[in-house]
């Protein structure tokens, strides 16, 4: 069985050339981010301070030493002593997530994505993200349109 994704000879190139150029733009696309993270605090370790969640709690990017941020690692622990005590109470399951996820939130949250690149090389990569799947999807349904036609 021979491949022809385009509905004609040679199909297959157009389908490789749009997957090409699609990961070369989201390749320049996610080299062109910056992730940094957050010194002021995450979602979690913010509310607790009574700053709203996020960063950013407007103090020049020092955490103030009033709230230990090993608070939010009580859950966990807990739920990892009950685990250890009795592995089939449900409820140690429960705690143990909830902590894990507590924890999961606090990282992210801290996190800080920027982009760094000029208006044009965004656009540029955009172009070529778009275009690479719009020749792959050119080559699947022409295809798929000529298949419907012939079966009729």
């Amino acid at each position: 069985m021979k491949l022809k994704p385009g509905g004609r000879e040679g199909g297959e190139i157009i389908f490789l050339i749009g997957l090409v150029l699609a990961c070369l733009g989201l390749w320049f696309f996610f080299d062109s981010v910056i992730m940094r993270s957050d010194s002021q605090g995450g979602m979690i370790s913010n509310a607790m301070r009574g700053r709203g969640g996020g960063g950013g709690g407007g103090q020049g990017g020092r955490m103030s030493n009033t709230t230990s941020m090993g608070i939010i690692f009580v859950p966990l622990f807990i739920g990892i002593v009950a685990l250890f005590f009795d592995v089939r109470k449900t409820w140690a399951w429960g705690v143990t997530i909830i902590g894990l996820a507590i924890l999961v939130i606090e990282i992210v949250s801290r996190l800080r994505f920027d982009f760094a690149g000029k208006t044009s090389s965004g656009i540029l990569m955009l172009v070529m993200i778009a275009g690479g799947f719009g020749m792959m999807l050119r080559g699947y349904i022409a295809d798929k349109n000529k298949k419907a036609q012939a079966e009729e």
